[in-house]
């Protein structure tokens, strides 16, 4: 029988993604802000950054599983491979969108230092297998903003 499939049947995984010689599955639940909350990603700009976030996410390899940008923060469900430090990836995705907005948006064209569009923290974790838990919540919580907003609208 194949090694490979000997571990998987003993650990009662069934990774997606291989490299050379290993097989993995790291999943990472991500949640970050713009700098002091702002409720920038509204409207035109909110909706541009979905594709922005999976265009550089694929820069390093990895794959935006479930994502959302809300008003005040963004969630992201991100396969990152082992070969990439997850601070690399998020490093990468941030800079790399907050130059894209400043192009966009602020009508730079050169280099956008001192540009901050996010806050430094972040928040990680790792799903482990309860990815469609996770993919839920993400998604339920879009739900609930949109209720919000609504009620809002009336009050």
């Amino acid at each position: 029988m194949n090694r490979s499939k000997l571990i998987d049947e003993k650990v009662g995984m069934n990774p997606t993604q291989s490299l050379h010689h290993a097989k993995w599955e790291c999943t990472y639940h991500v949640v970050w802000i713009p700098k002091c909350r702002r409720k920038r990603l509204f409207g035109q700009l909110r909706s541009g950054l979905g594709t922005v976030f999976h265009d550089f996410a694929r820069h390093k390899e990895s794959e935006i599983l479930e994502g959302h940008v809300m008003p005040d923060h963004v969630h992201m469900l991100i396969a990152i491979p082992p070969t990439y430090a997850v601070a690399q990836v998020l490093g990468s995705i941030k800079g790399k969108s907050a130059i894209w907005i400043a192009r966009t948006y602020g009508g730079r064209q050169r280099n956008c230092t001192g540009e901050h569009v996010w806050a430094r923290d972040y928040d990680v974790s790792t799903v482990g297998w309860d990815e469609r838990e996770i993919r839920a919540d993400i998604q339920q919580q879009e739900k609930d903003d949109v209720q919000l907003e609504q009620l809002n609208m009336f009050g």
